[in-house]
């Protein structure tokens, strides 16, 4: 998973949490400068989180039946046989893992440790940022089936493409050595060791992995929560406060250039996977065209915070910058395709 099983630090307050200071702040601007849109606001929110909830229940569950039962150890019998295989199958299990960025780090290091091959490792690493089951969940609730399932076989081309790509330059000195000496542990997430060996599919009948479905549950519920919140608070700003002709006028054509302008845009406004996915919404009904969109969505994913961190953690400078223009790339060529489908 992108980052909602991510572990990150609690504080006592909520205040302390940077995610409801924000919430709280837009909700205390409103009180002091334009009371009248106050509850309109909290309303258009309740009522979207109300939406979705059915989506982010069954996804929180899924995930933690995932983790609790060690099904994740799958994922590592992608990485056996020919190389084209290893990347055609690391693609695809990359959009479906419960991985969060930070949680692959000792995963991927242990696979290039090991001499699998990087075509293969950034194929996983190019997907599973993008598509999770949770993500594709909120995403279908959201934006609609096909654009959810658009997205999913999107992440899964650009970790072919990315994949082949680093097979195809194999011999040259870009991608010759790529794991740091030392590979950077990232602070986002403490991260649970996944278990080891066969799945449990019975996993309630051991006390360690009940308590790991009942964490990761809980967890993974305040982290949506929090995030979705305060994407439909600002979809609900975006919404009365954004002229509509702004959104057409930069992002509404079906150009190349408007399409690599929102995949330049979706690089720092990027909040976060899951309250990206309102903000599109929000955009698109002010006129965002679909390509854009789609474009804006993926590059922001492969190149979050969480996401580039576990990246840079592990290889060096030179491979870093290969990941970025995969993604970019991809996030393009997405877009095109998209716009063309939706036309």
């Amino acid at each position: 998973m992108d980052d909602a099983s991510s572990n990150h630090p609690r504080s006592p307050f909520l205040w302390r949490d940077r995610v409801w200071t924000a919430i709280v702040g837009c909700f205390l601007l409103l009180a002091l400068f334009d009371y009248d849109q106050l509850i309109p606001t909290l309303q258009f929110s309740a009522s979207a989180l109300l939406g979705t909830a059915p989506f982010i229940l069954f996804a929180i569950t899924a995930v933690g039946v995932l983790k609790a039962s060690g099904a994740e150890t799958m994922i590592a019998k992608a990485f056996v046989g020919s190389e084209l295989r290893m990347i055609v199958f690391a693609a695809l299990l990359g959009g479906l893992s419960p991985f969060c960025s930070c949680e692959v780090i000792p995963f991927i290091a242990a696979l290039l440790s090991l001499g699998i091959p990087l075509s293969a490792v950034m194929a996983f690493w190019l997907a599973s940022p993008l598509m999770d089951p949770a993500m594709f969940l909120i995403t279908s609730g959201t934006l609609g089936w096909d654009f959810a399932v658009a997205k999913a076989m999107a992440a899964i081309a650009i970790g072919v493409f990315g994949g082949l790509t680093s097979m195809a330059l194999s011999g040259s000195l870009l991608l010759q050595n790529p794991l740091r000496v030392t590979p950077t542990q990232s602070g986002c997430c403490g991260g649970q060791t996944p278990f080891q060996g066969q799945p449990r599919w019975l996993f309630w009948r051991i006390s360690e992995r009940r308590n790991t479905f009942i964490t990761t549950v809980s967890s993974n519920g305040v982290f949506l929560f929090k995030w979705l919140s305060l994407a439909y608070v600002l979809e609900a700003l975006m919404l009365h406060y954004m002229p509509a002709d702004w959104i057409a006028g930069a992002l509404g054509g079906d150009s190349l250039g408007t399409i690599a302008l929102a995949a330049l845009v979706g690089v720092p406004a990027y909040l976060n996977g899951y309250a990206a996915i309102p903000l599109v919404d929000a955009m698109l009904t002010q006129g965002m065209s679909p390509g854009a969109a789609m474009s804006f969505i993926i590059a922001g994913g492969v190149t979050c915070i969480p996401a580039a961190v576990a990246v840079w953690a592990l290889v060096k400078p030179k491979v870093f910058i290969a990941y970025l223009v995969y993604a970019a790339i991809g996030a393009v060529c997405a877009g095109i395709t998209w716009q063309a489908i939706s036309l």
